[in-house]
């Protein structure tokens, strides 16, 4: 999954990313909260671990303004010293979904950034199929199945389609998409993601008539959004 962490201690920083990396997410490091407000504005994370005492905007500034602005309930851990249980409520008052205090060890900073993890995207669904509406996946077998019939969808088409539907209603930035489904390959043009929105718009007929509307975000990505209830 991709996170994005708030932390201005050069050497935690370092910990906590290779720590994620190591646990197989990709990780990205700012060290002042300005930095990491501009990054959230144009790119797309599952996750953000935030310090409370950075250079200019602070940890819990960074946390009032994600709260206030972003669309969706991205899962935010708070990793700092303060270890007051007024500090711990506090936070947790203001919408962050765990708070670890400093120091951590390496396998228990894992275990609560996976946790968040799996509550927020389900990522310990044991059945292979997943339904939304009329779309059935059946994850196994990398199928889409519309109102009974299978639609015939290439790999990264699913991939694809598989990502849009799970973060329905969410916008997604063109790096998101970029590292979720070609993942490390580096010489994917925009206009690849393109063609790949426009087929799966014409495939699995994602139009307002049919109940869903996928559409450019501008200057960021792509977003799938549910219109059934503006439909006649």
């Amino acid at each position: 999954m991709r996170i994005a962490v708030l932390e201005d201690d050069l050497a935690h920083q370092f910990f906590i990313y290779q720590t994620l990396r190591d646990g197989g997410h990709e990780c990205h490091t700012y060290s002042t909260g300005s930095e990491f407000q501009r990054e959230l504005k144009k790119q797309t994370f599952d996750l953000l671990v935030l310090d409370w005492n950075v250079p200019d905007l602070s940890g819990e500034d960074v946390l009032r303004w994600a709260r206030e602005t972003l669309s969706g309930r991205i899962p935010i851990l708070f990793v700092t010293s303060r270890a007051s249980d007024s500090d711990v409520s506090f936070i947790l008052g203001m919408g962050a979904d765990d708070y670890v205090t400093k120091p951590v060890g390496a396998s228990v900073l894992l275990a609560r950034v996976d946790s968040l993890l799996r509550r927020a995207y389900r990522l310990d669904r044991s059945d292979s199929r997943e339904t939304y509406g009329a779309y059935e996946f059946d994850v196994s077998s990398m199928q889409v199945f519309v109102n009974g019939p299978a639609v015939v969808l290439t790999q990264k088409e699913f991939e694809l389609a598989l990502l849009l539907f799970r973060n329905m209603g969410r916008p997604l930035s063109r790096a998101y998409i970029l590292g979720r489904v070609w993942k490390h390959v580096t010489d994917v043009s925009s206009r690849t993601m393109d063609t790949h929105v426009s087929m799966l718009r014409l495939k699995l007929n994602l139009r307002p008539e049919w109940g869903y509307r996928l559409a450019p975000v501008y200057g960021y990505g792509y977003r799938l959004d549910s219109v059934r209830g503006e439909c006649v």
